[in-house]
Order: C-alpha cells, then sequence, then structure tokens
C-alpha cells in the first residue's frame, strides 16, 4: 500500500522547482511546482488520504468509478479530489492521478516558467 514517505520522494522527484512546505500548520503537507500547489495531506491522517487538482470531467468520472475518490474538502470542489488510500484505487492510478495534478497546474504556469521546467 502506498505510503506518505514513497508520495513524498515521488512528488519531490518531479521536474521544475518542486517545495514541500507547511504553510497552514504542523500537519497539512503541501507540494508545490513554482509556488503553485499539486498536493495536499494531512501527515497524521489514517488512513492516508491527499487533495489533488483534476480535469473537472475527470474528476466527476472518478468519483463515479472509485468511493475513495470524493470531492476535496476546504478545495474547490469542482477541480480538487480527495484519495483516500485504502486499496480500492489501484497504485498505478493513484500515482497517474499525481502525475494528472502535477500537469494541471503546469499547464496554467507562464511561458517564462514552463521554460524553466523543460529545461
Amino acid at each position: 500500500m502506498i505510503g506518505l514517505e514513497s508520495v513524498r520522494i515521488y512528488c519531490l522527484g518531479k521536474q521544475g522547482k518542486i517545495t514541500e512546505e507547511f504553510p497552514f500548520d504542523e500537519e497539512v503537507l503541501v507540494f508545490k511546482v513554482f509556488g503553485k500547489i499539486f498536493l495536499l495531506t494531512n501527515i497524521n491522517g489514517i488512513p492516508l488520504a491527499f487533495n489533488l487538482k483534476c480535469d473537472p470531467e475527470r474528476a466527476i468520472e472518478l468519483r463515479e468509478r472509485y468511493a475513495s475518490i470524493t470531492p476535496a474538502w476546504h478545495m474547490n470542489k469542482k477541480m480538487w479530489n480527495t484519495i483516500t488510500i485504502d486499496g480500492t484505487v489501484p497504485e498505478k492510478i493513484v500515482y497517474e492521478l499525481i502525475d494528472h495534478s502535477f500537469e494541471e497546474v503546469v499547464k496554467k504556469l507562464p511561458k517564462k516558467l514552463l521554460s524553466k521546467l523543460k529545461k
């Protein structure tokens, strides 16, 4: 089963200026690319769950397919999902959704930052 440390390593391995920080409190770990959030998680949450940005149509499809994917709490529910890691979403899909969240954020970056990402 996916753990916090494996998600952390995966996020930090992404291309671009990736940061991890606790901007809200000591429990909510946030991963950003060039200062824009692409994943949030409560480090003390059991089971592990995190919020990911998602294309709005795909977000609905995922919620209909997996009971452990729900509209994200405290986020724009149209574009953010919470994925609870309980074994019902295949690991491969979870990592694909992290990639998708990253890509959703990156595609909105200014061209100047996009050129830095590709270096």
